[in-house]
This record gives structure tokens, sequence and C-alpha cells, in this order.
């Protein structure tokens, strides 16, 4: 297989749905203390089953140095690379990718970890009810690979699983596609006299107390109002203008209701972070939000909005189903991307790293 690396400048990263993969989310990683990396990709089409015409495919990928000690780090590559080789060519195309990253990446780090942003092939089995085990998963990866070295990540960093929205068509033709309760919800909150608004900077404070709340009432790790406040910096910069966001605040008169992160990315819009108040909860003041996002989106050209992150199915036993039923709702298709996989470049190190892993579960906000 033949894959060509060669490292770029982070602002010059190619246009992308994927947000992750973006020069926005680099300056944002930056600002939270994360180094970035960036490299342009070529692939020959036939060596990934690809029906493209072209002999050759151009992509680019974003890695974040993150440090998990003083002097070890790993390589962390979210939702990337976008470019996805056919089913049987999986396991040889990341090999042979991470092969070519392991002189580019710091002497420190002991791992590449692929946050893979492609449909799973066990979602397109009706047959399974997710994924099988870790280990059936790693067979079928590893089949055809030189090293057998592609192993399933303990826990993954960004969500797997989601629902995405088609924004096509007229509002009455979105709306029409959501729930019937849902659509009731989105006009009582109008009818209870819920009004939403852009936010600015300035309504952080507002922000992170309907965090705090959340974080509270679901048991969720906080983090440091510095992590949200980075998301601002790449707006004074404009590094990247084909990327952007809004902060939405829905309130009852003077009382927040609820704030939320929504970003704009190609033909994308990706609901990023959430936060509601514990009180009035009877206002619907998320479901207004939900409506004002989408709304938004659609203005500016998205074809798609991405509620980031649910459960990966409709069970009633699951401790965040009430979160698959609230964006279940607005009428989208499930998506089961392929999670995190990890190529050790230090095994010994990387075995050390997992033990420790396994202590902690749940999504990170990366």
């Amino acid at each position: 297989m033949d894959i060509t690396i060669q490292p770029k400048r982070t602002d010059g990263l190619y246009e992308t749905p994927l947000l992750h993969q973006t020069s926005f989310w680099s300056t944002v990683k930056h600002e939270q203390g994360i180094p970035t990396l960036a490299f342009d990709l070529k692939i020959r089409s036939h060596d990934i089953g690809s029906p493209s015409k072209a002999a050759y495919l151009l992509d680019d990928m974003l890695v974040l140095q993150q440090y998990v000690s003083r002097d070890t780090s790993i390589a962390y590559i979210p939702y990337g690379p976008s470019v996805r080789p056919d089913d049987e060519h999986i396991g040889e195309f990341l090999e042979e990718l991470s092969e070519s990253l392991r002189t580019h990446v710091p002497s420190s780090c002991m791992l590449l970890r692929y946050d893979l942003p492609w449909e799973s092939p066990w979602a397109r089995d009706p047959d399974l009810q997710g994924p099988p085990e870790p280990d059936l998963q790693e067979l079928r990866l590893n089949w055809g690979t030189s090293e057998r070295n592609l192993h399933k990540a303990a826990t993954d960093q960004l969500p797997a699983d989601t629902m995405m929205l088609d924004l096509s068509g007229s509002h009455e033709d979105i709306l029409a596609r959501m729930k019937a309760k849902t659509r009731y919800n989105i006009g009582l909150a109008k009818r209870r006299a819920v009004v939403t608004r852009c936010g600015t900077h300035e309504d952080m404070d507002i922000f992170y107390e309907l965090y705090r709340q959340t974080c509270r009432r679901n048991g969720i790790r906080l983090h440091h109002r510095a992590f949200f406040e980075a998301m601002f910096a790449p707006s004074h910069q404009r590094i990247d203008t084909s990327t952007d966001f809004d902060l939405l605040v829905a309130e009852y008169g003077n009382e927040p209701l609820a704030a939320i992160f929504v970003v704009y990315s190609s033909n994308r819009a990706t609901y990023l972070f959430g936060a509601s108040s514990s009180e009035h909860r009877n206002l619907m003041g998320t479901y207004a939000l939900q409506w004002e996002a989408i709304k938004r989106a659609k203005s500016r050209g998205c074809t798609e909005y991405d509620l980031f992150g649910t459960p990966p199915n409709d069970d009633r036993s699951h401790p965040m189903h009430g979160l698959y039923r609230f964006k279940n709702g607005f009428g989208g298709h499930e998506l089961h991307r392929m999670g995190c996989w990890d190529y050790p470049l230090d095994l010994r190190a990387y075995q050390g790293f997992v033990s420790q892993e396994l202590i902690v579960a749940g999504y990170h906000l990366d």
C-alpha cells in the first residue's frame, strides 16, 4: 500500500464537515494547552478499494499531542482521517498510515489513537445488536496486516454513536420529520414565552452556571471554565473562515433555561456542548434551543445537523436513555461510528496505559 505523508501548517487544513479536523479545532486545542500537528495524505485509490477514477486520493489530518505523563504522550486523531477504505482494506490502511506517521510524531509518543469517523461495518448487519466483542473486532481489522498491531481502545473519547438530521426542505418539512411529541414541545416553549437569542462571550457566566447544574444533576465530571473559553479564541483570529459557532441561550423572562454551543463547518452543524437549568424544565427550553439551532444551521447553508452523541440504541435500561429519546425525537437517522482504535508504538508503555485507562470509562469532551 502506497501512502505519502507530508507535514503541513495547521492553518492550512482543508475545509471539512468534520469539526474536529479543522483549523478552528486546532486553535481551540492550542488554547487548551494541547499541541497539534497536521499532515497531507496521498493515497493510491486502488490500494484502498476506492471507486474513484482518480489514481490518487488527497486528504489531510489533524493530530493532537496529548501528554499522559511528564515524558509520555499519545497522538490522538479526532474523527480522522476522513478518507475511508473499503471494509477489506481498513486494517492495512491504518497500519500503513501508522508506520508512515511513526517518524513524524515525538519520541515521547507511545501510541497513535484513531477516533474513526467512518460508519462501523457491523452497523450495516441487521442481525447484530451492536458491534461484536473487541477481540472479534480486532481479529477482523488485523486480517491482512503485517504486525497485527491494531487494538480496540478501552474507551471512545468522542461519541461513536450519534443522530444526524437532514436539513433539506422547508422548516415545515423538517418539523414534519420529527416525532409528534417533539413538535409539541417546540410549540409549547413558544406558547410559554420562552425566548432564544445568540449570546456573546459575556454570556459565559450563564453557560457555565447552567453547565455546573447539569454536571451536578447527571453526575458528569466538571470541566474547568477555560475548557469552554477556548472556543472564543478562533472567533477573534478568524484563521479558519469555513468554521464558525454560536452560543445560543434560551430564557424565560430574565431567567436562563438552557445554553448550547453549535459549530458550523462546511455543510454540517454540530451540537457540541449543552447545559440546562434544574429549574423550570417544564418550559421546554432545550427544545426551543435545538429548533433555533436547526433554523440557524439551515440559514447558513448546512445540509445536516449532528446531534453529537447518544446511547447506541433504544435500551430503556441505559442510564442515558432519556438523552436517546430527546435526540431521537428530532427525526434524524442513527450513525454508528467505529470508535477509537489504537496502534501502539511502545507496547510496554501502552499496556501500562491501558491498565490505568480501564479504571475510567465514559466520553471525554475532546
